[in-house]
């Protein structure tokens, strides 16, 4: 039986290292998208709540995208986004909600809150995927680098749940 070294010395890694690294561009496209939808998610949120979450998810988002920066220069591989249709499309419905919903109701802030849960969730695959694939290909400070990011994705979506299931919520049904 081959060790994992082994494995690494012949062309059966390369298949899964060139998928790596199209996916690590998927995801930093994906982020700077998002750092381009959140100004807006917040400008349509009624609650100060929402908005401050949104504002820090913000600041997150772009320590990601400078954390994925670190990522592509420790593989040696340039940083760029190739479009991430998924991420497209996730703002696109975001923007939608917006549109079809009332300016200053909690419905609204339901909605938003809907819409960038399903962006954590994407995001959450995502970063749980790469991290295990950083860590079969052997790149263990990678690893590291993409779970931290892993890690702030599900508390993002943790706070996101809390806040929608505390008041928003009940609140916009009542409106």
């Amino acid at each position: 039986m081959a060790s994992l070294a082994d494995l690494f010395k012949t062309d059966k890694a390369e298949g899964l290292s060139e998928l790596f690294v199209a996916q690590l561009k998927d995801i930093y496209w994906a982020e700077n998208k998002l750092t381009e939808a959140l100004p807006q998610m917040e400008a349509a949120a009624t609650s100060e709540e929402l908005k401050s979450g949104l504002r820090k998810h913000l600041a997150e988002t772009e320590g990601q995208i400078s954390r994925l920066e670190q990522v592509f220069t420790l593989i040696g591989v340039e940083a760029e986004g190739i479009k991430c249709e998924a991420m497209a499309g996730l703002v696109e419905e975001g923007q939608d909600i917006v549109s079809e919903t009332q300016s200053g109701t909690l419905t609204r802030d339901a909605g938003i809150i809907a819409a960038c849960q399903k962006v954590e969730h994407y995001e959450i695959a995502s970063y749980g995927t790469l991290t295990a694939w950083a860590k079969i290909l052997g790149y263990e400070e990678v690893s590291h680098l993409l779970h931290a990011t892993l890690q702030e994705e599900e508390a993002t979506d943790m706070t996101l749940t809390h806040l929608a299931e505390t008041f928003v919520n009940a609140s916009a049904m009542v409106e």
